[in-house]
């Protein structure tokens, strides 16, 4: 895989920890349910996805920057 940094070498990208309390969560409630058995294999298979994209990322001379919340871009209220 090949990656560019375009316009900006920072990227944003779930933290680790969303990952791992959704597995967690799904592990503690999926013996016996297959589909979610199924849906902790996909989870863990993007978590590892994800890290080998962070570390092509970095040695490409870009950043990688943790989101923790959806609301990062969301713009300040202005004050009157």
């Amino acid at each position: 895989m090949t990656l560019s940094s375009g316009s900006s070498d920072e990227v944003p990208v779930p933290a680790h920890i969303h990952y791992e309390l959704v597995l967690q969560i799904l592990e503690r409630a999926s013996s016996g349910y297959q589909q979610l058995h199924s849906a902790v294999i996909h989870l863990r298979k993007a978590l590892r996805l994800q890290k080998q994209f962070e570390e092509e990322w970095q040695l490409g001379g870009g950043s990688v920057e943790y989101q923790w919340s959806l609301n990062r871009d969301r713009p300040q209220a202005q004050s009157k």
